[in-house]
C-alpha cells in the first residue's frame, strides 16, 4: 500500500500543492515551520479522518480561509481508493471514499493504514498511562471499527455517570443504568484490548531481539484496571462488583475510579520492569520495537503493507537503531521528516525520492 498522489487546497500553510509520492521512501526535508509535518499530517488524515496533532479540525484550515481540502490517491494490494475530506470553519468534516459520501468517520477505518511515529512516541514508555491508552485507542480503532464504535460508547455512557456522579440530586437508580452499560462496553474493550496487546508482544519481542542482538527480551503485558477474564461472562461479572466497591470513592471524587479508561501498558526488558528501572536507551528501544510491531500487526491483521510517518525521529535515534529502522523495513512506503537530506541516510536507503519544502511550497531534489 502506498499514497500516489496527494492534492492539498488551503491545509495548514499550503495554498495549494499537486504531489506525486515515491512508492518507498520520501525524504521531507526543510527548516523548522515551513509546513513539513503539516504535509505528512494530511497524508494522516486520510487514514483515521483526524490529525494525530492535537487541536481543532478547523486549525488545519489555512489562515483568512473558509475551508480546506485535501484528496489522496492510494494504490493497494486488491483495489485502489480515493479519499476526498473538506473541513470548514464550523468544524464540520466532510468525508469521501472512492467519490461516495460517508455519513460517519467510522466508515473511513479499515482502508488506508498508518503507523505515524514522532518523538513523543519515544517516550511512551515513561510517559502517564494516559499516553498509552492512547496509543491503544489510536492504532485499535485504525483497524478495527468495531472497537472504535465500542470506545465512543463507553466515552459517552462514562460521560454520564460521572454527570450523575457530580451532581447534586444523586440518583442510585440512575447509577444503575450507566453502570450497566460501561459493564457491557468495557468488557468488549477489554477484550479486544488483550488480543491486541498479547499479539504486538509477540512482535515487539522478536523485533526487540533484533535490535539488541539476543541480550534483552521485552514482553508488553496488559495492566487492567479491573482484573482480566478470558470468560466475557466473568469478565463482566469483575467490572460490575469493581464499579459497586468503588461507589463511595466515586461519589467523594464525583468521578468514576474504575474501568478501563484507568488501563495501562507494562514493559517488561529481562523480566524488568522498563518504566521504572530500564534505561533511557531501553526506553526508547522498547517504543521502536513497539511502532515497528504494529506494522506486522497490521500486516497480518489486513494483508496490507502498512505506511509509515517518521515526523522528526531519525535525529532522536542513535546510529545503531537508525540503522535497524533502514534495514528492517522492505515493504512499507515510508515518509522521513528531517531539517536537512541525511548523506548517510540516503546512501542507505540507495536511491529515494527527496523533497525540500520552503513556506508551503514544495520541491523536488
Amino acid at each position: 500500500m502506498y499514497v500516489k498522489n496527494l492534492e492539498l487546497k488551503n491545509f495548514r500553510n499550503y495554498e495549494s500543492l499537486n504531489i506525486n509520492f515515491d512508492p518507498r521512501i520520501n525524504l521531507i526535508t526543510g527548516r523548522n515551520a515551513q509546513g513539513k509535518t503539516n504535509l505528512i499530517e494530511a497524508v494522516c488524515l486520510i487514514s483515521m479522518g483526524r490529525s494525530f496533532r492535537a487541536g481543532r479540525d478547523s486549525e488545519m484550515i489555512r489562515f483568512g480561509e473558509n475551508e480546506a481540502l485535501v484528496h489522496a490517491e492510494v494504490v493497494k494490494s486488491y483495489m485502489d481508493t480515493r479519499v476526498d475530506i473538506c473541513i470548514n470553519r464550523k468544524s464540520r468534516k466532510s468525508i469521501k471514499k472512492d467519490g461516495k459520501q460517508l455519513h460517519k468517520t467510522s466508515e473511513l477505518l479499515n482502508n488506508v493504514f498508518i503507523v505515524a511515529f514522532t518523538p513523543e512516541d519515544l517516550r511512551i514508555v515513561k510517559d502517564e498511562p494516559e499516553k498509552r491508552r492512547r496509543f491503544l485507542d489510536k492504532e485499535l480503532a485504525q483497524i478495527k471499527p468495531a472497537y472504535y464504535l465500542s470506545l465512543g460508547r463507553y466515552k459517552k455512557v462514562l460521560q454520564q455517570r460521572n454527570s450523575c456522579l457530580k451532581g447534586d440530586s444523586f440518583s442510585p437508580a440512575m447509577l444503575s443504568l450507566w453502570d450497566e452499560q460501561l459493564v457491557q462496553y468495557g468488557a468488549e474493550l477489554m477484550r479486544m484490548r488483550k488480543e491486541f496487546i498479547d499479539q504486538l508482544s509477540i512482535f515487539s519481542g522478536k523485533i526487540h531481539g533484533s535490535i539488541t542482538n539476543g541480550q534483552e527480551e521485552l514482553k508488553i503485558e496488559y495492566e487492567a484496571n479491573v482484573p482480566y477474564e478470558e470468560d466475557v461472562v466473568r469478565q463482566k461479572e469483575s467490572l460490575r462488583s469493581a464499579l459497586q466497591h468503588s461507589l463511595e470513592t466515586d461519589r467523594k471524587m464525583r468521578t468514576t475510579t474504575k474501568g478501563p479508561h484507568k488501563d495501562d501498558l507494562r514493559f517488561l526488558v529481562n523480566g524488568i520492569n522498563a518504566r521504572k528501572y530500564g534505561s533511557q536507551g531501553q526506553q526508547r528501544t522498547c517504543a521502536l520495537s513497539l511502532k515497528l510491531a504494529e506494522l506486522d500487526f497490521i500486516k497480518q491483521e489486513t494483508g496490507e503493507s502498512a505506511i509509515l510517518l517518521l515526523d522528526d525521529v531519525m535525529s532522536e535515534l542513535d546510529q545503531s537503531r537508525r540503522a535497524f529502522l533502514i534495514d528492517s523495513l522492505e515493504e512499507n512506503q515510508i515518509f522521513i521528516t528531517m531539517t536537512e537530506a541525511d548523506d548517510d541516510l540516503i546512501q542507505a536507503y540507495g536511491n529515494p525520492t527527496v523533497f525540500t519544502v520552503h513556506g508551503g511550497r514544495v520541491d523536488s531534489v
